[in-house]
């Protein structure tokens, strides 16, 4: 006859991780001991003995164990309602699906992070090459400088050091000419004093270099001088505020539409879906003007914003919800002259736009303001931008008298 072997854990009860006692069978086919109340689903009907495992197990257990396990099940209570741990198909199919929907919500956001940081890295790259571009502009004009200024001087030096050097070569041609006459005394004397006179007029006539022309406020005529390449705008577009569908000029002064959306972070700051784009500083106070080339842009507004804008819900209308801007869009203006100025006046709560040409007035806002507002740029034109206009840059020194 075959001998069946048995592990320990074969013969426990799943609850208290004992060898069974008075093993009881539910309806869904688990065995627990009938002490065991632990409980998730009920059952009504009373279990059923399961009596060939009890033998067995009895049988497995020394006796020592068997009158303590006697012991402890006259003590356990009378009736109790056993409920099975064991989960439904139906609970571990909700509890899956729970555990992939947030595993598919983890790896978005980890992929939105691993973009952001790839951004980040590009706008590095891109600021680290115009600062490079810009810098090269000023080495190139600081060494042009220094090499016209440096020629200058060199060339006024041979100039004059010419003119000394003309002179010596007439004083050696005199005093050869004077040991051929050394007898002639009155008349080398004649000749010598003529010589002399010549020679402290020559040297009265070639005055030293002007080193003050040269060095007096050396920085700041250099400086002064750099006007004509030094450029500013009185506002620079954050790109980090500009619809995906918006183009930036690389200087930052220039939007313009286009068909493709770019794929950037969707910050909170961005524009999305409306195509608009913020100036990179803030006013809470004093008086603030900047120019606007529109061009033949057929669908563009401008303006400003305050800073609690909502930026990820197109609103119906940039007259309202927190904009004070003008617009020009299917043949209808508030404004038709290119380019606009657009001024602030914080402290009056003012927003005026005019016509630079003649500084004709075309229309003013007013608005008590309590929060900081931002210059606002929106465009619909993928042909023609939208254009800041440098200002005049000059440097004055200060009369204080």
């Amino acid at each position: 006859m075959a001998i069946l072997k048995f592990r320990q854990y074969d013969l426990c009860c799943p609850v208290c991780c004992d060898i069974f006692r008075d093993p009881v069978v539910l309806k869904c086919s688990h065995s627990f001991c009938a002490a065991c109340p632990l409980c998730r689903r009920e059952f009504v009907d009373e279990p059923v003995a399961s009596l060939a495992l009890k033998n067995l197990c009895d049988s497995y257990i020394p006796t020592s164990r068997r009158v303590e396990r006697l012991g402890l099940q006259e003590s356990c209570v009378n009736r109790f309602e056993l409920i099975c741990f064991m989960p439904s198909a139906t609970e571990m199919r909700s509890v899956l699906t729970c555990l992939q929907e947030k595993t598919e919500a983890f790896d978005k956001m980890k992929q939105n992070y691993e973009n952001t940081v790839t951004h980040i890295q590009v706008q590095a790259w891109f600021v680290a090459k115009r600062i490079h571009e810009e810098f090269e502009i000023f080495h190139h004009f600081l060494q042009a400088e220094e090499a016209a200024r440096l020629a200058a001087l060199k060339e006024e030096e041979e100039s004059k050091s010419e003119v000394l050097r003309q002179s010596m070569r007439e004083m050696d041609r005199t005093l050869a000419s004077l040991s051929d006459t050394i007898r002639a005394v009155e008349e080398m004397a004649l000749e010598d004093t003529f010589f002399l006179q010549k020679c402290k007029q020559t040297i009265a006539q070639c005055t030293l270099i002007d080193v003050a022309k040269y060095l007096g406020s050396l920085q700041y005529k250099v400086w002064e001088k750099m006007q004509g390449i030094v450029k500013y705008t009185a506002v620079t577009l954050d790109p980090n505020t500009a619809a995906p569908w918006l183009l930036l000029s690389e200087d930052l002064t220039s939007v313009r539409d286009s068909d493709d959306k770019q794929k950037l972070p969707d910050n909170p700051e961005r524009f999305d879906p409306d195509t608009g784009v913020l100036g990179s500083e803030g006013f809470s106070s004093g008086k603030h003007v900047w120019d606007v080339e529109v061009g033949e842009n057929s669908a563009w507004v401008l303006g400003v914003a305050k800073e609690s804008i909502q930026r990820k819900d197109k609103v119906s209308s940039v007259l309202k919800n927190g904009y004070l801007s003008v617009y020009f869009y299917h043949n209808m203006y508030f404004a038709g002259t290119s380019p606009l100025t657009v001024q602030l006046d914080w402290e009056k709560g003012r927003v005026c736009f005019s016509d630079p040409a003649d500084n004709m007035q075309i229309y003013t806002f007013k608005h008590t303001f309590s929060e900081s507002v931002f210059p606002y740029f929106w465009v619909g034109c993928k042909q023609c931008p939208l254009r800041i206009e440098p200002l005049e840059v000059s440097v004055k020194a200060v009369d204080h008298t």
